[in-house]
Formats: structure tokens, sequence, C-alpha cells
């Protein structure tokens, strides 16, 4: 339900911005029946929360058991909340922690959010990754000099 009123507000948005903001009649049509058929059937919500959350679940594993050398914190409501502060109003990410000395610490915030929740649990495993990936790959740019 949540999702379906941020869709609401965001057409509502784009329909009060400025002349250069132009969305077609089609799309914005296509939006608020796609809405208008989730609020009519609120299992169908329940199925697609119940996607996200096992998607998340799957990324949740797959970060788990394949990352060993940065700190790893999750704000994942309903999934896996590990990060001691965690924005639950917002969109679910993954925190990535390097400790380069007492001093330094060096941090990435993944997010997963509306766009990225719309791939399959393969794709978004495999951004999470990535994300990882770059990050350690700043890291050794870094110490390396």
């Amino acid at each position: 339900m949540k999702n379906e009123i941020q869709k609401l507000e965001e057409i509502v948005e784009l329909l009060k911005g400025p002349e250069e903001v132009v969305m077609e009649k089609k799309e914005i049509t296509e939006k608020l029946e796609k809405i208008v058929l989730l609020l009519k059937d609120p299992k169908e919500v329940t199925l697609e929360k119940e996607a996200i959350k096992s998607k998340l679940e799957s990324v949740v594993r797959l970060v788990s058991s394949t990352i060993v050398d940065i700190d790893v914190d999750y704000c994942i409501p309903e999934v896996e909340t590990t990060a001691e502060t965690c924005d639950v109003s917002g969109n679910p990410y993954i925190m990535l922690s390097y400790s380069e000395d007492e001093y330094t610490t060096r941090k990435r915030k993944v997010s997963l959010g509306n766009t990225a929740l719309q791939s399959t649990a393969e794709d978004l495993a495999k951004h999470v990754l990535l994300s990882i990936e770059q990050f350690k790959d700043e890291i050794d740019t870094i110490e390396m000099g």
C-alpha cells in the first residue's frame, strides 16, 4: 500500500511540476490503472510484497556468504536490520564500511530502491555484488596510492 501511495504522490508532483516536465497521457493512465487494480485486489499487493521480501532475503544470503574483508550492515526492514542507525521509513539499503585505521573509515551505501527492486533477484544480487567490488577497488586504489 505504501508503494501505491508513493506512486500516486509521484504522479501528483509531476502533474504540479513546471511545463518542462511532460508526461504522456498514456503513461499517467497506465500508472493510475495499475494503482486502482492493486487497491481493488489487496491479495496482489500482498503477493508483490512477498516477492520483494524473497528477493531481498536472497540478496542478504548471497552477500553474507560472499563478503569477508569489509563490514556489511543491512537496513532492510522485515528482512535483516543490522545497522546501528537504520532509516526504516526510506528505501532499504546495504551499508558497506572499511576501516583503514583508527581514524579513517570509508563507507558506501548501496540503495535498494524501487528501480532496483523491479529487477529479478539474480540481477539485484549482481547489482549489489558489483557495488561491493567497486568499493573494494576504490579502497585498493587509495591504499596503493
